[in-house]
C-alpha cells in the first residue's frame, strides 16, 4: 500500500488526487490529523489518523505500507526535524520498501533560510537509515509570490529587500512528480535532480509580470531589511516568523533557489506551470 501522509495538506492532497489517476484507491492509505476532514474513505482510499508528533499514532497509520511519502512539516528547527525523523522511522518499521520525503532544491545545512537545514538534516537521517528512499528536491513553492506582494496592486509598487533569482514551482506540477514516482513510473534513489521550474525570476520580473497581467505600471522598491521586518512586526507578524521570512531574501541573494533543470518537465511530461500562470489566477 502507497501511504501520503499530510493528505488534508495543500501538497498531499493533490499528490492523492493524482496518484488515484494511476492506481487503483484500494493501493492509497492517507495519514492525516484529522480524519474528518477529507472524503477520501467514500472514494475508498484507506484513511488513518497519524501525527508526526505523536509517534505511536503513525503505526497503524503506515500499517501495511509498501511505500510511505512523508510531507514536511511547515515548523522549523529541532521540531521540525524530530517529526520527520519519527515519520520516517515509523514507516521503516511499517515496514515499507522506500521512505519518500518532500525536501527542496536549497537543502542544505549552511543555508540562510531557516527550513533548509531542516531539510538537509532529514535527508542525512534518510541516508543513514539503510532503507531505500527518495528525496524529492522540490523547487520553491511558486504560492509563496503572492504573500509576497503586500499592496502592490493597490500602490503600483512592489516594496521588499534585496533578493535574488527564484525557480518558482506549482505545487501541481510537484504533487504530479509525486504520484509518478509513487506509482513506481519512474525511480530516483536518493536525492532527485532539482524539480524546479525551468526559469529562475526575481522579484523584478515578478512585477514586470504584474504589469504585463494588469495593465498598469507595478515598480519594485527595494527597502533595507530592517525597515521591511518592523513593518511585518508592526501589521501583527511575530518578530521570529519575520527574522524567518527576511532569511528568505539572504538566501536568494545568495542564489541558493535560483537552480533550474528539465528534470521535473522529463517527470511530468509536459511543460511546468509559469509564473505568469499562477500570478494570474491570484490577481484575477
Amino acid at each position: 500500500m502507497i501511504i501520503v501522509s499530510g493528505a488534508n495538506g495543500k501538497l498531499g492532497a493533490q499528490v492523492v488526487e493524482r496518484l488515484l489517476d494511476r492506481v487503483p484507491a484500494s493501493r492509497v492509505g492517507v495519514s492525516v490529523r484529522d480524519v474528518d476532514a477529507t472524503a477520501l474513505a467514500s472514494r475508498g482510499v484507506r484513511v488513518r489518523r497519524g501525527d508526526f508528533a505523536e509517534p505511536g499514532s503513525l503505526t497503524e497509520a503506515f500499517e501495511g505500507a509498501s511505500h510511505v511519502l512523508v510531507v514536511s512539516t511547515s515548523t522549523t528547527g529541532p521540531e521540525a526535524v524530530a517529526h520527520h525523523v519519527a515519520a520516517v522511522d515509523a514507516a521503516r518499521a511499517a515496514g515499507a520498501r522506500r521512505v519518500f520525503y518532500t525536501s527542496h532544491q536549497g537543502a542544505a545545512a549552511g543555508s540562510l533560510f531557516a527550513p533548509m537545514p531542516d531539510h538537509a538534516a532529514t535527508e542525512q537521517h534518510l541516508a543513514r537509515t539503510g532503507t531505500a528512499f527518495t528525496s524529492l528536491r522540490n523547487g520553491f513553492y511558486a504560492s509563496t509570490v503572492p504573500q509576497l506582494l503586500g499592496p502592490a496592486l493597490t500602490t503600483g509598487e512592489l516594496v521588499a529587500p534585496a533578493d535574488g533569482p527564484v525557480s518558482w514551482t506549482a505545487h501541481a506540477d510537484l504533487a504530479e512528480a509525486a504520484a509518478v514516482l509513487l506509482a513506481g513510473e519512474e525511480t530516483f534513489d536518493g536525492p532527485t535532480p532539482p524539480l524546479t521550474a525551468p526559469q529562475a525570476l526575481d522579484l523584478a520580473d515578478v512585477a514586470a509580470l504584474l504589469g504585463e497581467i494588469t495593465g498598469r505600471t507595478i515598480r519594485r522598491v527595494v527597502v533595507p531589511d530592517e525597515e521591511w521586518t518592523a513593518s511585518l512586526v508592526g501589521h501583527g507578524v511575530p518578530e521570529d516568523r519575520a527574522a524567518m521570512l527576511l532569511g528568505l531574501f539572504h538566501a536568494s541573494r545568495r542564489g541558493e533557489f535560483a537552480t533550474t533543470g528539465d528534470a521535473l518537465e522529463k517527470l511530468i511530461g509536459r511543460p511546468t506551470t509559469s509564473l505568469r500562470a499562477v500570478l494570474e489566477a491570484a490577481v484575477a
